[in-house]
């Protein structure tokens, strides 16, 4: 079968695969891993889920300290409320901390730097950042890893394509998903153009309905715990308004076609 045709459908709802695709099983949620480039993206993009799921782990990637802060200031850093001479990075951790914490999460932080942080504004090559993902996930053993999307910041891209290349070297070990970047979800074509490229290279990307947290108050309580960043995410995303919209969380399983669809990629 190269495209799914009526007929074709026709015979599946026979033989009731629809009953379960979708469906994610609670086992596959036992031990769950949010990877998240920076301190936030994981409760702005899966806090809800994490409320239902207690005892999951958030590795951030960009969980470190630069050299040095820039002079002038970084302008997310003056958005953000932090002065000169601040450590910036050091608050940032402490209030990831308690957002997790509020979620029964407990946060990993990688040592990798912004992009921003560094010279000519050059993010960390994902083959640089991989073996170290790898590692940390082989540690905490997951059930389920759910990943970025990676849509347009250089720090989220680079830490899909990361966790992409730990996928292809152990595709069996965990339960793969990609969870929407928030903010960056929105950006017009943006999601539509990963799902593609994903979909091109035979991982295709289902949207999925694992059990979270039917409320947002234990998600809204976490997002509280970011005060710095928040004044940085409603300057340039306006994000209470969409964080305030009855859209819940989206989350894709990463997995190969059903047996015969192969070929649909080639249509795209």
């Amino acid at each position: 079968m190269t495209t799914p045709s009526n007929s074709d459908f026709s015979e599946l709802r026979e033989q009731k695969p629809f009953r379960d695709w979708g469906l994610v099983g609670d086992d596959e949620l036992a031990r769950v891993v949010v990877v998240s480039p920076h301190l936030d993206d994981a409760v702005l993009g899966c806090g809800q889920l994490m409320a239902e799921w207690p005892g999951a782990t958030v590795v951030t990637v960009f969980g470190g300290n630069p050299p040095a802060y820039p002079t002038p200031q970084r302008e997310w850093d003056r958005q953000s409320g932090f002065a000169p001479g601040d450590d910036v990075m050091a608050a940032r951790r402490v209030e990831d901390a308690q957002a997790l914490a509020a979620l029964g999460a407990t946060p990993q932080h990688l040592d990798f730097v912004e992009y921003t942080y560094n010279p000519g504004d050059k993010p960390v090559r994902p083959a640089v950042i991989a073996p170290a993902l790898r590692d940390a996930l082989t540690a905490l053993a997951p059930t389920a890893v759910f990943a970025p999307f990676g849509l347009a910041n250089p720090d989220h891209d680079v830490v899909h394509r990361a966790a992409m290349s730990v996928r292809a070297e152990l595709p069996d070990a965990w339960s793969w998903y990609c969870y929407e970047d928030s903010g960056y979800k929105h950006i017009p074509g943006m999601l539509a153009w990963r799902v593609t490229q994903l979909f091109k290279a035979g991982i295709w990307p289902t949207p999925v309905c694992p059990r979270v947290d039917r409320t947002t108050e234990r998600k809204m309580h976490a997002v509280d715990c970011y005060p710095s960043q928040l004044l940085a995410l409603e300057d340039d995303w306006r994000i209470s308004a969409k964080l305030a919209a009855p859209a819940p969380e989206q989350y894709w399983r990463l997995a190969p076609p059903p047996e015969g669809w192969e070929g649909l990629a080639a249509s795209v």
